[in-house]
């Protein structure tokens, strides 16, 4: 039986995709600080290494950096920085001592490698370190680095924002926009790189599945968004209205603008790599994507 070891598997993307992993008959291990069956902790795998029988690890484990109730302090960006660099690293050790080694090991970043601005950015374009999230980003990749290329296949995933009921954007959203105080945020003309949860969790299966596939793959929908697409798309499957926007400065007073900006500003980002190995997409486009997500119970 494959059995894949997750990193950060009691998260909002890492429950999704423990329960389609096991749903298609993998054994699921979570790597999380939540105790339960079928977990180990952190010092666990740093002092006990990888299960016995693992084939695949999956690290998605990192501090929710949008959380309106952390302020922006030199603390908390610590504990961003650590929970997704520190954790990448944990899994890649425990890669290489492994006696017998996994087949792939799929890390899951973001988008903010890419600057934002009309430039189309696919899995082949440059990435540079110009803020906070950007350097974060290319440090979390650099901890997937494996000291042989030949231990095991790695995937670096970047994701964009991830749509689903339960957790991220929509949860915050889902509340004022029932109430018909949603809007954009400015203008809504930034784009707004995005992916539907399921197609998240199926593009991870794909790649622990695939042994064609590896490097990276820009983990969003095939359909360019701006941030006033997803609002008139959210809104409509609510059937509500959505005229309100929220001005910039006060997401940059409530986040800091440091962290703001994955909120205010957005880069160009298709997932070239990703069609032509061949996934197919459930949710390709907005409208598709916001009328599954788009209820309050």
């Amino acid at each position: 039986m494959a059995h894949v070891v997750i990193g950060g598997g009691t998260g909002f993307i890492g429950r999704r995709l423990a329960k389609l992993l096991v749903a298609e008959g993998y054994e699921v291990t979570t790597v999380s600080r939540m105790p339960g069956p079928k977990h180990i902790s952190w010092h666990e795998l740093e002092k006990e290494g990888l299960p016995g029988g693992t084939t695949a690890v999956v690290n998605l484990a990192g501090q929710n950096v949008l959380d309106p109730t952390r302020r922006w302090t030199p603390g908390f960006k610590q504990n961003v920085w650590n929970s997704r660099v520190n954790t990448t690293a944990a899994c890649a050790r425990a890669i290489e001592r492994a006696t017998v080694k996994p087949a792939a090991f799929v890390n899951i970043s973001g988008v903010s490698h890419y600057a934002p601005g009309p430039v189309r950015h696919t899995e082949a374009s440059p990435v540079a370190e110009y803020d906070f999230m950007s350097r974060l980003c290319v440090a979390w990749e650099r901890a997937a680095t494996l000291s042989d290329n030949s231990i095991c296949r790695v995937v670096r995933v970047r994701s964009g924002v991830v749509l689903g009921r339960e957790g991220g954007m929509v949860r915050s959203l889902i509340v004022p926009f029932w109430c018909g105080l949603g809007g954009p945020v400015g203008d809504g003309r930034h784009d707004l790189p995005w992916v539907h949860a399921d197609d998240l969790c199926a593009l991870i299966r794909f790649a622990i599945e695939r042994p064609d596939v590896s490097g990276v793959l820009n983990g969003v929908a095939p359909a360019l968004a701006t941030n006033a697409d997803f609002t008139a798309a959210f809104a409509a499957a609510l059937v509500r209205p959505a005229l309100l926007p929220m001005p910039i400065f006060a997401l940059n007073l409530i986040f800091a603008q440091e962290r703001a900006v994955l909120l205010t500003n957005g880069a160009k980002v298709v997932p070239e790599r990703v069609l032509e190995h061949g996934f197919t997409y459930r949710y390709p486009d907005l409208p598709s994507a916001c009328k599954e997500v788009a209820h309050l119970f």
